[in-house]
């Protein structure tokens, strides 16, 4: 019987102290209608993200505005006495302000950014943040500001590593005149790849790339489709199909697949079972819709 495993997908090494397993778990449902307010069954999202580090996943990904704070709480509380909490990376991200269900309003001051990543610490109950997104490039704010707030913050101990998210190879390229980016994360996935060029450009760079949205199959999915006839020729879900492709598309590619479901997250997770042929791989990488 094949073991459900994030293991399984491989590993992408962060630094000489980390290595993770490159399955990972994005904490973004866990919270209410809009990505706002408290999750319905915070019960049911503890017990999602134990089972997740029961399934191998060592990679969390999530950030002050998913609720705003509530994520980061269910996530600190699904971690706390787990064993071998020291091996656990996770990733934040600072910079969005919320003003309610589905508004995001980005905002880039300095100061902001340090208070953002303070409280996010001690919600999370940790003593420095492993990796912190820029979650938005703030057009009021130059990006020497926004980013070299973020690297004043790694000078200090606080942060280990910095990203970037949706942002393009050129913005990418003026961040690294102030700090080392250390991963990317953009809307990515089998039906949306525009963004091949900040995949490419980031593996190329070392870094790594966290596509958001990896699950956005739309019509794909439906019976029927390329995936869901792709998905029957391997006997598995559709999403394993897409995760697969994103796991076989680049090794610097580590997918947060997120949901409140624990039978979903099972689902997820044996993605790492699949092994697409290269045939299979190169038909989907067809359906980018640019």
């Amino acid at each position: 019987m094949t073991t459900i495993n994030a293991a399984n997908a491989g590993t992408y090494q962060f630094d000489d102290q980390f290595k993770v397993n490159r399955l990972g778990y994005g904490v973004m449902q866990l919270t209410g209608p809009g990505t706002w307010g408290p999750y319905a069954d915070p019960d049911n999202g503890i017990k999602v993200i134990q089972r997740a580090l029961a399934y191998g996943v060592n990679f969390f990904d999530t950030a002050d505005s998913y609720g705003p704070w509530y994520a980061d709480r269910y996530l600190a509380a699904g971690l706390k006495g787990a064993q071998n909490r020291d091996q656990v990376f996770i990733s934040d991200k600072v910079g969005q302000t919320r003003q309610g269900p589905n508004i995001w309003t980005p905002h880039g001051e300095p100061n902001y950014l340090r208070q953002q990543v303070e409280v996010s610490m001690m919600t999370l109950g940790l003593d420095h943040e492993d990796l912190v997104f820029l979650h938005r490039i703030d057009s009021h704010f130059s990006i020497e500001d926004q980013v070299g707030e973020l690297k004043q913050l790694q000078d200090e101990g606080k942060i280990k590593h910095i990203g970037l998210s949706q942002v393009t190879v050129d913005q990418i390229k003026a961040a690294q005149k102030v700090a080392k980016i250390d991963a990317v994360e953009n809307l990515y996935n089998v039906a949306n790849h525009q963004d091949d060029d900040v995949v490419d450009y980031a593996a190329e760079q070392g870094m790594a790339f966290l596509p958001w949205f990896p699950l956005a199959t739309g019509k794909l999915a439906q019976p029927g489709s390329v995936l869901s006839t792709m998905a029957q020729k391997y006997h598995v879900s559709p999403a394993q199909i897409a995760l697969a492709w994103l796991l076989k598309r680049s090794e610097n590619i580590i997918p947060i697949p997120g949901t409140s479901s624990v039978e979903h997250l099972a689902d997820n997770v044996a993605a790492a079972n699949v092994d697409l042929s290269t045939a299979d791989f190169n038909g989907l990488s067809q359906l980018s819709t640019k």
